[in-house]
């Protein structure tokens, strides 16, 4: 990152005609003080968990193109990814989201071990995929070779044969609802059973927009790409509109060439 607009107490101009100045801003962050710069917030006694959603934009609102977010993604974007990932006890994301990006066990990264060891985590955080008919290709290395077990969130009407094949790859089921499907709120009560509080969705929009419609999303880490793609891309959240628009603070906001990475935090 290059700079950084701290939004409270002070909300600065941002002069986008401006020049390096030389300061202590303008030069790229350390995986260090990106992790301080996104660390969750410490327990309140208020709430079990933390779920924070990161997500990427274009200029135009297309979270995807071709239907993937790679093309308008960008290493500082890959960055903040890792980082967040390396600060979660788990990641979450629909299914859709982890047959079209091609999902793969999180990795061990030496520059955040230590300190999650003195976070009580675990190596890596796990991947939770919210699937309702888990039609999920047991074969691949999300299941067979994950550093901690794959985790998957289905409803109690799923397919039994569909469980077992699931668990016989390796995988762990989680039942968060009453149907074939997942109940945002119960999800997040599961995997805080299992000592998972600090959260983290890649989405995709359909999933996300689950989470914003159910209310349970406390925070949302967006970057705005400098691409416009036009066409019929999805938002980053989709599905139901919310009877009253949720409102967020903006906490934080970083800049590298042209991309924008804002931090916000549900009011």
């Amino acid at each position: 990152m290059r700079r950084l607009f701290p939004v409270p107490p002070v909300s600065p101009v941002i002069d986008p005609d401006a020049g390096p100045g030389g300061s202590e801003a303008d030069r790229e962050w350390s995986l260090a003080e990106l992790a301080a710069a996104y660390a969750y917030p410490e327990p309140d006694g208020h709430r079990q968990t933390w779920l924070r959603a990161n997500m990427v934009s274009t200029l135009d609102g297309a979270a995807q193109h071709d239907g993937r977010s790679q093309p308008i993604s960008s290493a500082a974007d890959m960055r903040v990814f890792g980082t967040l990932r390396a600060l979660a006890d788990v990641v979450i994301a629909g299914a859709e989201t982890v047959r079209q990006e091609g999902y793969r066990p999180a990795r061990a990264r030496a520059d955040f071990a230590e300190a999650r060891r003195a976070a009580g985590q675990a190596p890596v955080p796990a991947i939770a995929v919210v699937s309702a008919s888990l039609e999920l290709d047991f074969s691949l290395p999300l299941f067979t070779s994950p550093l901690v077990p794959t985790l998957i969130l289905t409803g109690a009407a799923a397919a039994p044969d569909r469980i077992a094949a699931a668990e016989r790859a390796g995988a762990r089921v989680v039942i968060a609802g009453d149907g074939v499907g997942v109940d945002p709120a119960r999800a997040l009560g599961a995997l805080a059973e299992l000592g998972h509080t600090r959260l983290l969705t890649e989405g995709g929009p359909r999933l996300l927009g689950q989470f914003v419609t159910a209310g349970v999303l406390d925070e949302l880490c967006l970057t705005v790409s400098p691409t416009l793609t036009a066409g019929d891309a999805q938002r980053i959240a989709g599905g139901p509109a919310v009877e009253v628009p949720r409102r967020f603070a903006l906490v934080s906001l970083l800049e590298e060439e042209g991309f924008l990475f804002g931090r916000y935090r549900r009011d």
